[in-house]
């Protein structure tokens, strides 16, 4: 499960056998949650939040974080997943240090 970006102590992975849709999994401590991306012609549409059987869901303020994350870099999530989903290589690790 290649780690794809760290921001605010939230780490986001792809795992390298799951499914459709476009997603990654985001860990803050023991807490976790599944970021599910939609879109429509190519624009990001929506984020919906999933929770992971046997983890602790992402606590609100991570959430918020979590979210805001991903829609600033939709962009890079999907090249990164078309890298370890459908290229099969490790794509490369973000630390993002300033807050968007």
């Amino acid at each position: 499960m290649p780690k794809i970006y760290e921001y605010l102590g939230i780490t986001f992975l792809i795992y390298t056998d799951d499914h459709l849709p476009i997603h990654v999994h985001a860990q803050y401590g023991e807490f976790e949650s599944k970021i599910e991306l939609y879109f429509d012609n190519g624009e990001l549409v929506d984020v919906v939040f999933q929770r992971v059987r046997g983890k602790k869901e992402l606590a609100a303020a991570q959430r918020r974080q979590a979210e805001q994350l991903v829609r600033e870099y939709y962009l890079g999530i999907v090249e990164k997943w078309n890298e370890v989903m459908v290229l099969g290589r490790k794509p490369i690790f973000e630390r993002i240090t300033k807050k968007g």
